[in-house]
């Protein structure tokens, strides 16, 4: 890969982390502040509901998080954009559309299909 195209995806990285580590502070300080008292059993289920949305929410960013370092930390040791599965060249427009992945589309339908199979 060209050394303009790892500078373009480790910036778009960054940014990406950088944004969703800043969601993740207003998150945390957002539930720690709220003492919002709920008279009315409805009012206080439809808050926890709402709450517990935005901690699935959350979850899967600290999932994206961990997938984000690691596709950062590929790009430093000059493994990004090779397959885990073949070892053959991720696709451009594939890392364009999902920077963090470690398949190249071949693979990725393969083991898709084999996870279908299996009822996984």
């Amino acid at each position: 890969m060209k050394k303009k195209d790892l500078q373009f995806f480790k910036e778009l990285l960054a940014k990406r982390l950088e944004d969703l580590m800043n969601q993740a502070d207003d998150t945390v300080s957002g539930m720690i502040t709220s003492k919002e008292s709920f008279p009315d059993p409805t009012d206080r289920a439809s808050h926890e509901s709402n709450r517990n949305f935005m901690l699935r929410i959350r979850d899967r960013e600290n999932k994206l998080i961990k997938k984000i370092s690691q596709a950062l930390e590929r790009i430093e040791a000059g493994t990004f954009g090779i397959c885990e599965s073949c070892e053959e060249e991720i696709g451009i427009e594939r890392l364009k559309a999902r920077p963090v992945t470690t398949q190249c589309i071949e693979c990725k339908t393969k083991e898709e299909a084999l996870e279908k199979a299996l009822g996984l």
